[in-house]
């Protein structure tokens, strides 16, 4: 939705109101905003997100009562409440998500057996529930542990969890990070807000540019397995890399930057991924709101259950507590990428997804001491640049193998192409008449060449610092030039015409 005429002129209308009106009513606009956004998509949606709030906002607002006028057995009614909330929010979520993927595999099961099958539910599936339904489930968590106090007014907590730059594809973010700059009276302020509209641009750049073009070659790679193997499928998964980064963090470049240009601070939800030397390094610079919110919401409770406690146990008396403590990690890591991958969505392949990187970083960690040895016999690889880059495609290459499962949609063709990427490698060659064949004219393999070229480089400057910031202390007629280029690069270059959906980002799924 965010790329569309309508939405530019629905942010255009806002911004001139939001900046006009009193300033003690902006967050009611805000509010007005999100709805309207929302409602569009589907008149149904709001009626959704409405329930999800009301139920975080009652048992936030209970919790705290109870904790004020010490009723009862604080502690245990506390429990009550919060497990009560969290089973009706994320109820919502796997009715309307889960559903049908859990008839699906019931129908394989009876089909085995001869017995007949139950029907699919026409559920809708409410844009970005995933999202918020994580974000309401975040506040609701922190009021419980005390890390919070809990929003007595109902619309200004709507406003934090229906906040609609957020509701594509995040980030996920907490309430004590971003209520304030929500709530507060903003000026205006034409520094702040010029910063926001490059963020847009830039995110536009990456979106229309460089994601949808390249997304013509990805969908003709996938959707022919059985043609385009060998050489073609690690083609395919250099093109998804560059696909679904330029589009994801194109995306949250405009999510930001209309918040920014609201006056709303939000997080940054990307530090330079693919210049990961590890595993664990890629997965604290990848969508970091979703990575701290398993680590911080379900890792570390999964770690400190009673159940696992037990176990912990069980295996302290018998192998030792560093096999405890082992196990312990397994468990947590195990849960939180199982739980990732049923999160990105209702498949299977989205399930071999998460428990594939869970398995990956667990064998990194049972590595750590044979790595630590390496280094220590070799020191002077640590500050060797062909080594840097040695771990940098090693692991790019890592997180694009276990992308095939994403991008081929099906655990055996992704496992079969992975296997065909090194038994037929040799078989096909990348001839200009295959490329051609991919969707793509010479011309556009140029303009994703040099979109990659300008991405790289914008990272490579970000490292030292924030490039908007850099650009802004050149001369004015340089800044200019840098707004007005990438204004007429995402008008002149964007993927637009025939078939092209505007609504529709990759992480919108999720």
């Amino acid at each position: 939705m965010f790329v569309s005429y309508q939405f530019i002129i629905f942010l255009i209308i806002l911004l001139i109101l939001y900046y006009t009106i009193p300033k003690k009513v902006q967050w009611i606009l805000l509010l007005a905003a999100n709805f309207i956004f929302y409602a569009y998509a589907d008149i149904r949606y709001p009626v959704f997100i409405i329930v999800t709030a009301a139920a975080i906002y009652f048992a936030a607002v209970t919790m705290e009562y109870c904790v004020n006028k010490k009723i009862g057995n604080v502690k245990k009614r506390k429990k009550i409440i919060m497990l009560t909330a969290l089973f009706i929010v994320l109820g919502i979520l796997v009715c309307v998500k889960y559903t049908n993927f859990i008839i699906r595999n019931f129908n394989f099961l009876l089909n085995e057996t001869g017995h007949g099958k139950i029907s699919f539910v026409n559920f809708i599936i409410p844009l970005g529930i995933s999202f918020y339904t994580f974000q309401g489930i975040s506040y609701l968590l922190d009021v419980y542990w005390g890390k919070c106090k809990a929003q007595r007014n109902f619309f200004k907590f709507l406003l934090f969890i229906s906040f609609f730059p957020q509701l594509i594809q995040g980030p996920i973010s907490r309430y004590n990070d971003i209520s304030k700059s929500l709530y507060e009276k903003h000026v205006f302020n034409i520094r702040q807000i010029s910063y926001g509209v490059e963020r847009i641009l830039w995110g536009y750049f990456k979106k229309v540019v460089i994601a949808d073009r390249i997304g013509t070659a990805v969908v003709a790679l996938s959707e022919s397995p059985d043609y385009y193997t060998g050489v073609y499928v690690m083609l395919g998964m250099v093109f998804y890399a560059i696909q679904l980064y330029a589009d994801f963090t194109g995306g949250i470049d405009i999510t930001i930057g209309i918040a920014q240009t609201l006056g709303v601070h939000l997080k940054e939800n990307f530090i330079r991924p693919y210049f990961s030397k590890n595993t664990a390094e890629y997965w604290r610079r990848w969508h970091i709101s979703m990575g701290t919110w398993f680590r911080d919401y379900v890792f570390y409770p999964c770690g400190t259950s009673r159940a696992v406690r037990k176990i912990k146990s069980f295996f302290k008396k018998r192998f030792g507590a560093n096999a405890a403590r082992r196990v312990t990690v397994y468990i947590a890591t195990i849960t939180v990428w199982l739980a990732t991958g049923i999160w990105h969505g209702a498949e299977w392949h989205f399930v071999a997804w998460g428990l594939g990187n869970g398995i990956i970083l667990l064998i990194s960690e049972e590595c750590a001491p044979l790595y630590r040895k390496f280094h220590k016999r070799f020191p002077k690889l640590a500050g060797n640049a062909l080594y840097n880059v040695f771990q940098i495609l090693r692991t790019c290459f890592l997180m694009s193998c276990l992308r095939l499962f994403d991008t081929y949609g099906s655990v055996r063709v992704a496992i079969k192409q992975f296997i065909h990427m090194f038994t037929q490698f040799g078989s096909s060659t990348l001839s200009g008449k295959e490329l051609i064949e991919l969707g793509l004219s010479f011309g556009d393999y140029i303009v994703i060449l040099s979109g990659v070229i300008i991405m790289l480089a914008v990272s490579i400057l970000g490292r030292t610092g924030s490039v908007r910031e850099k650009i802004s202390k050149k001369p004015y007629i340089i800044r200019y030039l840098v707004f007005v280029g990438l204004f007429f690069m995402v008008l002149l270059f964007g993927a637009y015409g025939q078939g092209y959906d505007v609504s529709q980002f990759i992480y919108n799924q999720f």
